[in-house]
């Protein structure tokens, strides 16, 4: 078993929404990445991961704000038609969208910062589900994230965060090859 999950993890890649092949993929699958992320460690069981899940017409809607938001707040020396353009049509390229959210829980004494970890172990679950079930997925921290406007439009509380978009799509079956460092150079033992 351990080999399994060994070898899911190692061989998890992102595929971008523009490599997607449009295939459908049942609601279900989405429900058990979502019960996985459920499941993710988190400090005083704070719970603290929220998605908000685009499909069908909800995908139209996703890209309008995304477009709508980066329009209405970059300034126009700064503004790149050319991004503006790739934030609309993402959305549109993936079955699903997950929007990901670090919902701030009453218990103060445990920090933020665990709050949000707690989180990217959660979207770490669904990312290992969607590879395990041979989709793509890619957990993209542009686009909406850099604009405080994400946290209106997800009605978001000011301690909570908007923590990024996982984008979910069917892909060809083609692998593509990680690559990592050596993890001895990353690693320092301490013996006495």
């Amino acid at each position: 078993m351990y080999e399994q999950i060994s070898k899911n993890i190692r061989e998890r890649r992102s595929f971008y929404p523009l490599e997607y092949t449009q295939e459908e993929i049942p609601k279900e699958d989405i429900m058990e990445f979502l019960e996985d992320a459920n499941w993710a460690p988190n400090h005083g069981l704070t719970q603290p991961w929220r998605f908000v899940v685009f499909e069908k017409e909800g995908l139209q809607t996703l890209s309008d704000v995304q477009g709508k938001v980066y329009k209405k707040n970059t300034p126009e020396e700064e503004f790149e038609e050319k991004r503006y353009e790739k934030l609309k049509k993402l959305p549109l390229l993936s079955n699903y969208v997950i929007g990901i959210i670090m919902h701030r829980g009453t218990n103060k004494k445990i920090p933020k910062q665990e709050e949000m970890l707690a989180v990217a172990c959660a979207v770490q679950n669904i990312a290992l589900g969607v590879s395990a079930k041979g989709y793509g997925g890619y957990w993209s921290t542009g686009g909406l994230v850099k604009f405080p406007q994400a946290k209106e439009y997800f009605g978001l509380n000011e301690e909570d965060e908007f923590m990024g978009l996982f984008y979910i799509g069917t892909i060809s079956g083609q692998k593509k090859v990680g690559n990592r460092d050596n993890i001895s150079d990353k690693v320092t033992w301490v013996n006495e």
